[in-house]
C-alpha cells in the first residue's frame, strides 16, 4: 500500500511539474504574447514571465521589431505614358499585437502585398519628371498611404524608399540628350550675356573716347607699346596715319627741347662756378697786398 502511495505521489508530482512548464511563460523585451482562452481573446501579455492554463489557454508570440519588405520591382506605366520599373523597401512594425492577430490573417502578406499595389496606383499618377525629381515627396506619400490602410491591422509604417527607377535604353539615351542640349543652352545664355556686358563697357567707352580724342590716341599708343614687346614681331602703321605721325613729332621735339634745356643749365653752371672762382682768387689777391 505505501508503495503504491509513493508511486501516485510521484505521477502527480511529475503531472504538476509538466503543468508548470506548460503555464509558465517568459517572453522577451522586444516580444508581446496574444492569449486566447477557450477561444476568446484574453489580453497581451509581456515582457517578462507570467502564467497561462495549459490546455485552455492558446498562446501566439508576436515580434514587436521592425520589419522590411523589400519590394519587386514592379512595371508602372507614369502619367505620360512611359513605362518604367520601380522598386522599393518598405519598414514596419507591430504597435497592436492584438489587432495583427485578430484583423488580419497574415500581416506580413498583406502589407507587402498592399505595398506593391499602392506603388503601382501612386506612381501611375505623376509624370517621368516627378518621379525622378520628387523622390523625398513620393516616398512620404506612400507611407502615409499605407500607414493608413495598416493601422486597423495594428501595424505602423515607419518609412518608404524607392529604390530604384529602371528606364527603357531608348529613354536614357533621350534624357542625356535633352541634358546635353539643356547645358548648351546654358552655355549660349552665359556667352550672350557676356557679349552683351562686353558690349555695354565698350560703348562707354567709346563715349569716353569720343569727348576725349587723346585718349584714344593714348590707347593706341599703349597697345603699339605691348606689341612692340613681342621682339619677334615688325609693328607696321598705316602712312597716312597723321595723328600717330604728329605725336611722334611731337615727342621727338619735346625731348629734345628737354635736352637743350639741360646743356644750356649745365652751361650756366659753369659759368656761374667760374665766375665765384675768378671772385675767390681776387678777393685773395687783394687780402695779401693789404697784408704786405
Amino acid at each position: 500500500m505505501a508503495e503504491f502511495d509513493n508511486i501516485a505521489l510521484l505521477i502527480a508530482l511529475v503531472v504538476v511539474l509538466i503543468i508548470l512548464s506548460q503555464a509558465i511563460k517568459i517572453v522577451r523585451e522586444y516580444e508581446r504574447v496574444v492569449i486566447f482562452r477557450l477561444g476568446r481573446l484574453s489580453g497581451v501579455r509581456g515582457p517578462g514571465i507570467f502564467f497561462i492554463i495549459p490546455i485552455i489557454d492558446r498562446v501566439i508570440l508576436m515580434d514587436l521589431r521592425v520589419f522590411t519588405i523589400d519590394v519587386a520591382k514592379q512595371v508602372v506605366i507614369t502619367r505620360d505614358n512611359v513605362s518604367v520599373e520601380v522598386d522599393a523597401v518598405i519598414y514596419y512594425r507591430v504597435i497592436d499585437p492584438a489587432n495583427a492577430v485578430i484583423q488580419v490573417q497574415n500581416y506580413n502578406l498583406a502589407t507587402s502585398l498592399l505595398a506593391q499595389t499602392t506603388l503601382r496606383d501612386v506612381l501611375g499618377q505623376i509624370e517621368l519628371d516627378d518621379l525622378l525629381s520628387k523622390r523625398e515627396e513620393l516616398n512620404k506619400r506612400l507611407q502615409e498611404i499605407l500607414d493608413r490602410h495598416t493601422d486597423p491591422w495594428g501595424i505602423k509604417v515607419t518609412a518608404v524608399t524607392l529604390r530604384d527607377v529602371a528606364l527603357p535604353e531608348n529613354l536614357r539615351r533621350a534624357i542625356a540628350k535633352q541634358a546635353e542640349s539643356e547645358r548648351e543652352k546654358r552655355s549660349r545664355i552665359i556667352l550672350a550675356d557676356g557679349e552683351f556686358q562686353a558690349s555695354k563697357t565698350m560703348t562707354d567707352a567709346a563715349r569716353l573716347y569720343e569727348e576725349v580724342p587723346a585718349a584714344l590716341k593714348l590707347r593706341e599708343l599703349q597697345t603699339l607699346v605691348d606689341i612692340a614687346r613681342e621682339k619677334t614681331l615688325i609693328v607696321v602703321t598705316p602712312s597716312g596715319d597723321v595723328g600717330t605721325g604728329t605725336i611722334a613729332a611731337m615727342t621727338t621735339a619735346f625731348q629734345k627741347e628737354r635736352i637743350e634745356r639741360e646743356a644750356e643749365g649745365r652751361e650756366a653752371a659753369r659759368i656761374s662756378a667760374r665766375r665765384e672762382a675768378t671772385m675767390r682768387e681776387a678777393a685773395t689777391t687783394e687780402a695779401s697786398r693789404k697784408g704786405q
